[in-house]
C-alpha cells in the first residue's frame, strides 16, 4: 500500500499537525507515504522522519496554481505508484477529485473542519469514496450540507497527540532566554495561527494584559503563531507593553518547536489541537477561539469539548470579561490544584486522543478499498 497525502500547507496549524503525525504513525507501521503540500515549517520533520514531500501550490484558488498541481500530482501519483490518494482541506481534494475521473484511485478526504457552503463553494467542495470526520460534530455538518455522502462512508476519529513530544519533561530553557522570558514569571501561553479568522481570543488576551498585570505584576502572554495579522497584534502589543513599561507580551511569530512552548506555559489558552498539546503537557487550560467559548477544563466540560473537537463550536461568544474572568480563577489556585487540573488533562489525552486511534482508524479507511481494489 502506498499513499499520498494532499494538503494545502505544511505550516504552523492544527490540520497542519494532524497531517505530520498521521503520516509518521502511518510509515511506524509499515505503510509507504508521500506528502505533497506548498510546504512550510513542519517539512523537515517529514523529511526527518524519511518521508518524501513534494512542493505543489495547492494553497490558494489561483487558477494557474490549480493546473500547475493538477499536473504535478499527476506525474508524483504515476511516478511514485500510488494506491490511494487522501485530501485535507477543500482545495487539495478539489484538485484530487478531478483527477480520480482521469485516473480512477480510490480517494479519501478528512475533514479538519466546517467550510462556508454559501455563494456556491457548496458545490465545488468536493469529497472522497471515503470521508474521515476529526469529530462528530464535523461528521454531523457534513451530514447535514452535503447531500451526496453516506453515513456510512464516514468515519470519525481524533486529532491523536503524540505524548513523547507533547510532554512536561521536554525541555524549554532555550526558549525562556531568546525572547527574554523570565524563570519566576506566571506565563500564560496562547498558540494559534494568527489570521484574522482565528485571532479573535489573541486580540481579547492582548486587551487585557494590562489589567491582568495589575492583578498580577508576575504574568507573561506568551503569543505563539504567525499570520495576516501578526504585524497588527505586533503592535498592539508593543502599545500594551509601553503602557506598562516592560516585555509582558512577547509575540514569537510562526515556529515548529510548539513542544516546548506548550510546556513552558503556566496556564495554556487555545482550541483544538493546541489546547490538548498543552492538556498532553499536563498544562491547565482555557479553551477559547473564534467560534466560541468553553472555559476552564474540567470533568464538567468533557462532553462539550469532546463532542465540538475542543473547538467550542455553538458555544458562547468568548469576550474579554470571562476570558479575564477565567484567568484570574485560575491564578487564584494552589499549587496543588493547578496539578491536579493538568494531570486530569493528561490523562483525557491518553484515554481519547492517541495516535494509535487516529492512525489505525485511517488504516481501517484504507483497508476498506485496498482489500477489495488492489
Amino acid at each position: 500500500m502506498k499513499v499520498l497525502l494532499a494538503a494545502m500547507g505544511l505550516g504552523i496549524g492544527g490540520a497542519e499537525t494532524h497531517i505530520v503525525e498521521l503520516s509518521k504513525g502511518l510509515k511506524k507501521k509499515g505503510i509507504d507515504v508521500v506528502v505533497a503540500s506548498n510546504g512550510g515549517e513542519y517539512v523537515k520533520e517529514l523529511e526527518n522522519a524519511g518521508i518524501i514531500h513534494y512542493i505543489v501550490p495547492m494553497h490558494n484558488k489561483n487558477i494557474f496554481n490549480v493546473i500547475k498541481s493538477y499536473s504535478l500530482l499527476k506525474n508524483i501519483i504515476t511516478k511514485e505508484k500510488i494506491n490511494i490518494v487522501h485530501g485535507h482541506a477543500r482545495i487539495p481534494s478539489f484538485i484530487c477529485a478531478c483527477l480520480q475521473k482521469e485516473m480512477n484511485f480510490p480517494f479519501v478526504t478528512t475533514a479538519h473542519w466546517t467550510f462556508t457552503t454559501k455563494h456556491g463553494l457548496k458545490y465545488i467542495t468536493k469529497w472522497g469514496d471515503k470521508t474521515i470526520a476529526v469529530s462528530e460534530d464535523i461528521k454531523k455538518y457534513l451530514l447535514d450540507n452535503y447531500s451526496n455522502i453516506k453515513e456510512e462512508n464516514i468515519t470519525v476519529t481524533v486529532n491523536g497527540i503524540d505524548t513523547e513530544k507533547f510532554s512536561k519533561k521536554i525541555a524549554y530553557e532555550d526558549i525562556l532566554k531568546e525572547f527574554n522570558i523570565y524563570d519566576s514569571s506566571f506565563r500564560i501561553v496562547y498558540i494559534s495561527r494568527l489570521d484574522d479568522t482565528r485571532a479573535l481570543v489573541a486580540k481579547q488576551l492582548i486587551n487585557i494584559t494590562e489589567k491582568l498585570n495589575g492583578f498580577n505584576e508576575k504574568i507573561q502572554v506568551i503569543i505563539v503563531g504567525g499570520g495576516n495579522v501578526f504585524d497588527e497584534l505586533s503592535k498592539n502589543a508593543d502599545e500594551v507593553n509601553k503602557k506598562i513599561g516592560s516585555n509582558v507580551i512577547v509575540m514569537t511569530g510562526a515556529r515548529s518547536d510548539i513542544n516546548k512552548f506548550a510546556n513552558m506555559a503556566d496556564m495554556f489558552i487555545g482550541v483544538s489541537r493546541s489546547a490538548l498539546e498543552a492538556m498532553a503537557c499536563e498544562k491547565p487550560i482555557i479553551i477559547a477561539g473564534n467560534e466560541g467559548y468553553i472555559g476552564v477544563f474540567d470533568e464538567t466540560k468533557l462532553n462539550v469539548g469532546i463532542s465540538t473537537n475542543f473547538c467550542c463550536r455553538d458555544t458562547k461568544d468568548s469576550t474579554e470579561e470571562i476570558l479575564y474572568e477565567d484567568i484570574v480563577k485560575i491564578m487564584g489556585n494552589t499549587f496543588e490544584n493547578l496539578e491536579k487540573m493538568g494531570e486530569y488533562n493528561k490523562e483525557i489525552v491518553e484515554t481519547y486522543y492517541s495516535v494509535d486511534k487516529m492512525v489505525n482508524d485511517t488504516i481501517a479507511v484504507y483497508n476498506s478499498f485496498y482489500n477489495k481494489n488492489i
